[in-house]
């Protein structure tokens, strides 16, 4: 370490200046160094982990900083047209290993820590997931932003900092239990704060008019407000050229203190407003797929598109350019309809404030928007009571009962007295109460329009969104949903990654089409034995740490058969389990028979409020312990629910995996991500014809994939006559699987628990045809066992996999966004290249 002499020489302050500019291990020392002391105010004698970790990060985000301003600058002095693109979630995990990785400087900070004494690893394990999002939609999001920065799209996602995640997720008793997940309470070294670009958000009041040049004019007077205050987090391309933006807003009070509260005693009232103001990004709501219309809720949604459009109008506004043409400068991009009030906060924002007329507004508006869908469940749509509306955002309600009456108005006027599709196709909804329809105004308000797979795209067109779609045909697309495999494979999967590299190159890094290039190694035996110890090895170290985390042994020579994702009844985590308990009864039946080993593998949180969900954990945990527990199984098969899933544990389970279970029932999953994860890291795909499953059929072949169950045609077809108890009389297998749960076989000290599982399956119509799908799940998985049987088949087929994959990178999606919708071009970054 330099000490406190030499570090104030103006010599240091030059080379650690120039130090982020040139990045090589002695500069990258020289700039830990000074930050472990200078900003952390910390020694080698007195630093904890903690220290080790912010500094080598800050470190890091300087060097990521000159670029960050000059991707900036750049995009400023071209005057080029960027994408907004608007989510609720960014779950873009641990980012010190992903920036290194995409910096192409990882051998120079394990050099830089060797020389420290540190290791690397353990402090690119020191950092907790952020706490941005929820599940596959936040996922997604991050893998977008990735691409854009990596393809050089000008672009900046804005989202919310919220200061608690969903949650952390424990398993007492085999229960879920939720704990605060406090991922901000040690700092976070990434964000950068801009408060000189905050803004005011008004909620309540009043809408007030005045008249004069002959026209009405509107303006809305808030009664409270909030404000949003920015924190920038730069997002670095692979190679780091480019550095583009994501701005997470935190919600601050207007007033911090009333004086006069205080004054008069009344200590709790003095701070009131500042609690509820900050309530606004305090947590992340989980998503159960069942919408429910919270207050709190929709006061987020709307400081987070406030924030962002004023944001946006913002940066328009610099280049000095005439409102028309704002759609040649913005595209923004609603991610589901959590970001829809956006369009009527943009007619608002041109309107009230800007002077524009309806016409001129409306067009700008729909011009430059566009709305992605991500479900064909009706029950999970997004709709708000009017009441609640008309209470929060009086000028918007008036806004959208504008836009409605106009839209309604030329709908009738294609399709005269057809008052049933009026009602269908209105964004205000009747009912008990009125209520308004946010993917109905989000397809109104944008001129695109796009599922994310194939089949949801398809019965978007045909069920869901039918009649806007015959409205609008050439408004609806599909964008297929990808991945980044800079973070699921080369960050990911070090051991396959490696093998890749070395025997195709590594083109594949930016281009995953290069993937292709495998094929031939498929029969190449050379090839599937060093592919075989990369798999090994990945199974090794997820043993490990499942010993470590849950202390149960499993084998690692067995099938690892995962299912890993949010818990939700349309996934169906409850037919793996049926599955397992057949398996045991099926082994307890023939103990001396031969089995293939297996491991089943579950991981995934469910709401807190979705009982359904937690119970089939709870349930998940009892067969655990009961087929764990048995010695005449557990040679055969072991049974782990690991806790708290997450983007850092999903990299530790994915790689590892054999079996990856997509198992959702036809028609109600839109694409999935997580298919395409397993794919890429090697594992054959068991699954219905359901989201992208069926893109991935297309691409690796019927051969290397195990389908099974009913299409979505025949679900449909079956779901008016379908009897369950004619599949639980027909089946002995599937009638005893359920009478063990019913006869609490696995809940012998809580009886009874598990009857909803099985009135649900039962007398509750087995609304996701778990049973129906049950026999023919169980063949596929008798497939799958005869083939693991066969080492080198297998593998076969896991590299044709990998080597087809190439598909669904979100390179390729982001590609197809930009030409198809943004109409966005790549704006490549003057600059020093990274050395090393």
């Amino acid at each position: 370490m330099k000490n406190n002499a030499e570090s104030q020489d103006p010599k240091w302050d030059s080379v650690a200046f120039s130090s982020r500019l040139n990045l090589t291990v002695n500069n990258l020392k020289k700039v830990f160094e000074h930050h472990l002391r200078y900003t952390l105010a910390k020694d080698s004698f007195t630093a904890t982990e903690r220290d080790y970790y912010f500094a080598l990060s800050l470190a890091i985000r300087d060097f990521l900083i000159e670029r960050w301003m000059a991707t900036q600058q750049t995009h400023h002095k071209r005057d080029v047209k960027r994408v907004y693109y608007l989510s609720l979630e960014f779950l873009i995990g641990r980012l010190l290993g992903n920036n290194v990785i995409n910096l192409k400087i990882e051998d120079l900070c394990v050099k830089v820590m060797q020389k420290e004494g540190l290791d690397w690893n353990r402090l690119r394990n020191y950092e907790g997931d952020a706490g941005l999002g929820n599940g596959g939609l936040g996922r997604l999001a991050a893998c977008f932003l990735d691409s854009l920065s990596t393809y050089k799209y000008p672009a900046i996602g804005y989202g919310l900092r919220y200061d608690y995640g969903i949650f952390n997720q424990r398993i007492v008793n085999g229960y879920q239990v939720e704990e605060p997940d406090a991922w901000l309470k040690h700092g976070y070294p990434w964000d950068v704060a801009h408060p000189e670009f905050s803004f005011n958000v008004g909620y309540e009041g009043r809408v007030e008019t005045e008249v004069h040049n002959g026209g009405t004019h509107w303006k809305w007077v808030p009664g409270k407000s909030v404000i949003g205050m920015p924190y920038d987090l730069p997002i670095v391309g692979y190679g780091g050229e480019v550095v583009n933006t994501l701005r997470l807003w935190s919600a601050r009070a207007a007033e911090e203190f009333d004086l006069d509260d205080f004054n008069r005693g009344s200590y709790i009232d003095a701070v009131a407003n500042k609690v509820l103001a900050e309530n606004l990004t305090k947590v992340l709501y989980p998503n159960d797929n069942m919408f429910e219309g919270k207050e709190l809720r929709l006061k987020q949604e709307y400081f987070f598109v406030s924030c962002s459009i004023q944001d946006i109008i913002r940066r328009f506004k610099v280049g000095r350019h005439e409102w028309k043409q704002f759609p040649g400068f913005v595209a923004i991009q609603l991610n589901d309809t959590h970001p829809s009030l956006a369009i009527p906060e943009l007619m608002r924002l041109l309107i009230d404030v800007e002077g524009l007329g309806w016409e001129e507004a409306w067009d700008i508006t729909t011009e430059t928007t566009g709305y992605t869908n991500h479900t064909i469940l009706p029950e999970a749509l997004e709709r708000w009571p009017l009441n609640m509306l008309e209470n929060l955002l009086p000028r918007h309600l008036q806004i959208i009962q504008e836009i409605n009456g106009r839209f309604l108005r030329t709908v009738a006027n294609r399709y005269p007295m057809d008052l049933d599709r009026l009602r269908r196709m209105s964004i205000v909804g009747e009912g008990e109460q009125q209520h308004i329809r946010m993917a109905n105004l989000a397809i109104v308000g944008s001129h695109s329009v796009n599922g994310v797979a194939q089949i949801h795209t398809q019965l978007l067109r045909t069920s869901l969104l039918k009649d806007f779609a015959e409205f609008w045909p050439g408004k609806f697309n599909n964008k297929t949903n990808g991945i980044t495999q800079r973070r699921w494979l080369l960050k990911a999967n070090p051991p396959l990654a490696a093998l890749i590299t070395e025997a195709i190159g590594d083109r594949w890094i930016t281009d995953l089409e290069h993937l292709r290039e495998l094929e031939p190694l498929a029969k190449d035996s050379g090839f599937l034995e060093r592919f075989r110890s990369a798999k090994q090895r990945n199974k090794d170290n997820l043993a490990g740490y499942i010993n470590y985390r849950v202390q149960v042994t499993i084998n690692p020579e067995s099938m690892y058969d995962v299912q890993v994702k949010r818990l939700h009844e349309y996934k169906r985590q409850l037919l793996l389990a049926l599955y397992i308990i057949l398996r045991y009864n099926r082994i307890k039946d023939d103990p001396q028979a031969e089995f293939m080993p297996r491991t089943f593998i579950f991981g995934g949180k469910a709401a807190p409020g979705y009982a359904a969900a937690k119970l089939i954990i709870k349930l998940i945990n009892q067969v655990a312990e009961v087929v764990n527990g048995d010695p005449q199984v557990n040679a055969h098969m072991r049974v782990v629910f690991v806790p708290n899933y997450r983007v850092s544990l999903a990299e530790r389970i994915i790689p590892a995996a054999n079996l990856s279970e997509q198992i959702s029932l036809a028609g109600t999953e839109a694409s999935g991500t997580g298919n395409m994860k397993f794919q890429l890291n090697g594992a054959l795909t068991i699954g219905t014809l359901d989201g992208a499953n069926i893109e991935i059929l297309e691409e690796v072949g019927k051969d290397n994939i195990f389908i099974f169950g009913l299409t979505t045609e025949e679900v449909s077809r079956r779901r008016s006559g379908y009897d369950p108890f004619a599949v639980y009389n027909g089946n002995e297998e599937i009638r005893r699987a359920l009478q063990m749960i019913e006869q609490d076989f696995f809940s012998m000290f809580e009886p009874g628990i598990f009857r909803p599982l099985v009135d649900g399956l039962l007398e509750g119509g087995d609304p996701y045809m778990v049973l129906a799908d049950l026999p023919s799940f169980a063949e596929a998985q008798d497939q799958a066992d005869e083939l693991y049987g066969n080492p080198e088949a297998w593998d076969e087929k896991a590299v044709l996999n990998v080597a087809r994959s190439g598909k669904f990178s979100s390179d390729r999606t982001i590609k197809e966004y930009a030409r198809e919708i943004w109409g966005i071009v790549p704006c490549p970054i003057k600059g020093d290249k990274i050395t090393e």
